[in-house]
């Protein structure tokens, strides 16, 4: 009845043990034949069997229950340590807890049904508080700590060492009194985070239209989009399906203020006072871990190390884009004095006077691409092009969902299942629309468990009679998380789960997503599947040139944006929360790094969503940090022939498939043969300019071959 047969009691028994030691026995050997029975089929979809709030905490509970045995099994190791019967069950309780955790938020950021939503942010809660107390015990630090090396490779010995130095940041070596202290903020701080990221999934904006005239300059599909109510009103949205558009098209000065200000208010007021408590946690707990504060110890496991390398890098792109941002910014007044002489530059005014100026400038409008760009299309090419570059092949199938909208693949190298990935891709009520997610789900281990990624967006299409008519920035944004899908897919296939490319330094993430955006301007690329959705008709390679020379402008207040988010993220992690106004700091930044100033009333650090991501937190600068990289990693490619599988199979083979088995400028330094520099990013930056040679050349004074 326990998996004893009658010769292993016989045993037990004749061994003459007092009664308690033959029960812990008993109750471990249980546990391992129960932790055995529990493993799933091979490539089992995460939500099988989940369908309702009730089945969805019976498997996280059966989960956290399987990880618990796991880990009973571990501790309850008498004698020499190996391998085999410590690191595994621990490996295999972490994709327990893993699994768990990437359920509840997935099903918490997605799902229609609100009891639903909340059960998935209740379960990820419960796995999370788990995995917080398994780093903080000393008996499983000390048990792998023991594990006899004899004969493990480089890859295991790094993971060993890797998890060891995390138990020491997560504060394992504290006395118990502080351990129990650091328990306590870590299962706050979790609630706090959850309750953010709910606020904004769930405060996106409306904003009335009186009369179709307003919606002057907008695209024709996205009006016959929104018709008018019985009252001849129109209704927006925030979500980006429709900010975006009036941020571009909008000749309706009042429609864009109102639009900017209504989406740099999602989740206000709601948010202000979470924001402060999440702070005021995160420095709490900064303390208690022997870090002046959150910034010091978010930075100790990423590649910069430290704050004041993160420091040095934003002040560094900032004076890099300096000139390029000022010479773009007196285009953008002069555009609009044309218009209206005498009138102030807004910051609702910058996306539709860049577009004009495209327009005038560059001869390229870019609403000419849409027509090119319809929703089916797109992901077909998306499908096809890492196909062809990666030599892999995806087979749609059908398995459970959480709406019927939602597309699932199973991506294959021959014959062989790499992994499932689920596509969420269309807007919906409730669904988090604030940009777009790649959730992993399932890390992977080579032969036992099969790597699932969700990625979660808000593009144009997925309603009947709708082409779906996308913006190039739009194909960039699938592009961009299909290159996370890739990479994690590829890179689960490791000898254990915590070597999964997921457990990279999080400021290398970014770029293999950045690196897949490559493609998306290439014309060849893109004739292969940009079609004409009437005609039929290939992208004109012309068009597609028109685009890369319009692109050009703008790019130095891009990066000057990106570095007001970066410089936010860090100061509100350095500056004491009790004396921080984040509103205020956040303004003041702005107008310290972009031309034109924030809006009064706006209160963007409400709907930042990465404040309330443990990934990113005062980190947001590692998307710059991984452009540099990926720029550098794209300069080994031939531009005239971007799908040439060489060096993208070189790529693969260093980049993606290791995982998180070497450190990230290990695995930069294999495929470059160099550590990485700046040089690629500098010719980026500085393109199209006719100061381009000025301006890189004061770039290359002010940044250092490599951070």
């Amino acid at each position: 009845m326990l998996g004893l047969d009658r010769k292993h009691v016989l045993v037990l028994r004749e061994l003459r043990v007092c009664r308690k030691a033959f029960v812990v026995l008993a109750a471990l050997l249980l546990t391992a034949a129960s932790a055995r029975a529990a493993d799933e089929p091979l490539g089992t979809p995460f939500v099988a069997g989940i369908s309702d709030p009730d089945s969805l905490q019976r498997a996280i509970d059966a989960r956290i229950t399987k990880a618990r045995a796991l880990l009973g099994a571990m501790l309850g190791v008498k004698g020499r340590r190996t391998l085999s019967n410590t690191l595994h069950p621990y490996d295999d309780l972490l994709a327990e807890l893993q699994t768990a955790s990437a359920t509840g938020r997935v099903l918490a950021a997605v799902h229609p049904d609100a009891a639903m939503r909340r059960a998935g942010e209740q379960a990820s809660r419960a796995a999370d508080a788990f995995n917080d107390e398994i780093r903080l015990r000393p008996d499983v630090y000390a048990a792998l700590g023991a594990i006899h090396l004899d004969g493990a490779n480089a890859q295991t010995r790094y993971y060993i060492e890797r998890e060891l130095r995390d138990f020491r940041l997560a504060g394992v070596d504290k006395r118990r009194e502080v351990r129990e202290e650091i328990a306590t903020l870590r299962d706050e701080l979790t609630a706090i985070m959850a309750e953010f990221q709910r606020n904004i999934r769930e405060g996106g904006r409306k904003l009335v239209v009186q009369d179709v005239a307003d919606l002057a300059g907008l695209p024709q599909d996205f009006i016959q989009r929104h018709p008018a109510d019985a009252r001849g009103q129109i209704t927006l949205s925030t979500d980006a399906v429709d900010s975006r558009p009036v941020a571009l098209y909008a000749v309706n000065d009042s429609l864009r203020r109102r639009m900017y200000l209504e989406s740099q208010n999602i989740a206000y007021p709601q948010n202000a006072a979470v924001l402060k408590r999440m702070l005021v946690v995160r420095a709490q707990l900064a303390h208690a871990l022997g870090f002046e504060n959150w910034a010091a110890y978010d930075a100790a496991s990423r590649m910069a190390g430290d704050p004041r390398t993160v420091s040095d890098f934003i002040d560094k792109i900032v004076a890099a884009s300096g000139e390029g941002a000022a010479r773009e910014y007196a285009e953008l007044v002069a555009r609009k004095q044309q218009d209206h002489p005498g009138a102030s530059f807004n910051a609702w005014d910058r996306q539709r006077y860049s577009e004009l100026i495209r327009r005038t400038n560059y001869d390229f409008d870019s609403q000419t691409l849409r027509p090119y760009f319809p929703f089916d299309s797109v992901l077909r090419g998306v499908l096809d092009v890492t196909s062809r570059i990666f030599a892999v092949t995806f087979k749609p199938v059908s398995v459970p969902v959480w709406d019927r909208s939602v597309r699932v693949y199973e991506m294959f190298d021959g014959q062989h299942l790499l992994g499932r990935v689920y596509l969420d891709l269309h807007p919906r009520p409730n669904k988090d629309t604030t940009g777009a997610t790649t959730y992993t789900v399932r890390m992977g281990v080579e032969g036992r468990q099969v790597p699932e990624s969700v990625l979660v967006a808000s593009l144009s299409g997925g309603q009947p009679n709708d082409p779906g008519l996308m913006t190039h920035d739009e194909v960039r944004t699938l592009f961009h998380e299909f290159g996370h899908v890739m990479h994690r897919v590829i890179g689960g296939h490791q000898q254990w789960n915590r070597l999964s490319s997921v457990a990279l330094e999080r400021d290398f993430a970014e770029a293999p997503s950045q690196m897949l955006e490559e493609w998306i301007w290439d014309p060849a690329t893109l004739a292969t599947f940009a079609h004409h959705y009437q005609t039929g008709e290939p992208i004109p390679a012309t068009l597609v040139e028109q685009m890369r020379r319009a692109s050009e402008f703008g790019k130095a207040l891009d990066v000057r944006q990106q570095m007001v988010f970066a410089r936010m993220s860090l100061a509100y992690h350095q500056t004491d929360p009790e004396r921080l106004d984040p509103t205020a700091l956040g303004i003041e930044l702005h107008n310290r790094y972009m031309p034109y100033p924030q809006v009064e009333g706006s209160h963007r650090e409400v709907q930042f969503s990465h404040l309330g991501n443990g990934g990113y937190a005062s980190t947001y600068y590692t998307y710059m940090w991984s452009l540099v990289i990926a720029k550098d990693m794209f300069s080994r490619f031939d531009r005239g022939h971007v799908t040439a599988p060489r060096a993208a199979m070189r790529y693969r083979l260093t980049v993606f498939a290791p995982g998180s088995s070497k450190p990230a400028a290990t695995l930069v330094r294999d495929f470059l043969g160099r550590p990485f520099d700046f040089t690629a990013w500098q010719r980026w930056l500085n393109g199209a300019s006719s100061a381009a040679t000025r301006t890189q050349s004061a770039a290359r004074q002010s940044i250092p071959a490599s951070p």
